[in-house]
């Protein structure tokens, strides 16, 4: 209870620059908690790429396909579909990958950027409250003698703001990395399950070929 107090106490101190950064820490939060409940939803994982792919280069698509009907996510759905239509002369399987690969990388990036707006903005505002409790800090001491405490006040608020924009910043970076990371890995397991399936392709030409 008094951390909370304290807490609070620090909070008012900071100056009005503390609520700007209060909603910009909602954001991040807000943004966090919608990219991973999307994630949980529309990422295959990369234990279904490998497993797709294994499948695929031992030839058993039978196998393949019946694994990505029953894996849930965005990957899953276009191996799903390429599967059903592989056989089908008007398919083209890079035009038909590049496409919807594209549409479904733009989805898991959505949002990320207002992630990445934020952490150049948060310690840009901490500093408009440092600068912001300088100058109350030394109007006082320009102004009026013995007045120490004000002046001390207007550096702790300076402090304050500073800190919790510095601190918005760093948990944007950290929530940031983490879904790029996690963009990255989902790029590699598409560009493996598609290769999977480019080889399945180069191998029934070469059958039928010979």
């Amino acid at each position: 209870m008094d951390f909370i107090i304290q807490g609070i106490s620090y909070w008012q101190k900071g100056g009005g620059i503390m609520y700007v950064l209060l909603l910009c820490s909602i954001f991040v939060i807000t943004i966090g908690v919608e990219r991973i409940v999307y994630f949980a939803r529309a990422d295959s994982g990369r234990k279904f790429a490998g497993e797709f792919y294994h499948l695929c280069a031992k030839g058993r698509l039978v196998d393949a396909k019946n694994l990505a009907i029953k894996t849930k996510g965005d990957l899953a759905f276009l191996l799903n579909i390429s599967l059903d239509r592989i056989n089908r002369k008007d398919f083209d399987t890079k035009i038909f990958f590049e496409a919807h690969s594209n549409i479904s990388l733009a989805k898991f990036r959505a949002r990320l950027y207002y992630l990445n707006i934020i952490i150049t903005m948060a310690p840009l505002l901490g500093l408009l409250g440092t600068i912001s409790g300088m100058i109350s800090a030394f109007s006082i001491f320009n102004t009026q003698e013995n007045q120490s405490s004000a002046v001390t006040g207007g550096i702790g608020e300076a402090l304050i703001a500073t800190a919790t924009g510095l601190c918005v910043a760093i948990i944007a970076l950290t929530i940031h990395s983490y879904f790029i990371q996690r963009v990255d890995h989902i790029v590699t397991d598409m560009e493996l399950s598609f290769s999977a399936i480019e080889i399945q392709l180069q191998r029934g030409n070469k059958n039928e070929a010979s």
